[in-house]
């Protein structure tokens, strides 16, 4: 299983860190994925960072905003989230894919979701 965490409410221009952290595998052995869904939208892929070179990849959305990282020693995956804007408002979920596709067509497991809202 994935679990995600660091979800909650931050102001318009603030920053969260979410985590995704595993106890039944180990994530570098995956390409681990953020995924985001809105009320009312379909899911979208974030970001990715590969289990092979730790290539990165990021929705144009988010690019120069967000970064996302891997602990090997923590068997975590991070997802650092800056300049935070209210359309970034969404349940965020992690995900293990075999390579980075972002495209929940390809993901093997799923997280349960952290909620980032955005207000002021």
């Amino acid at each position: 299983q994935l679990v995600e965490s660091g979800g909650g409410l931050v102001q318009p221009g603030g920053s969260l860190r979410l985590s995704c952290a595993s106890s039944a595998f180990t994530l570098e052995y995956y390409a681990i994925d953020w995924f985001r869904q809105a009320p009312g939208k379909e899911r979208e892929g974030v970001s990715c960072i590969s289990k092979d070179d730790g290539s990165t990849y990021y929705a144009d959305s988010v690019k120069g905003r967000f970064t996302i990282s891997r602990d090997h020693a923590k068997n975590t995956v991070y997802l650092q989230m800056n300049s935070l804007k209210p359309e970034d408002t969404a349940v965020y979920y992690c995900a293990a894919e075999t390579y980075c596709g972002l495209s929940p067509d390809y993901v093997n497991y799923w997280g349960k979701g952290t909620l980032v809202t955005v207000s002021s």
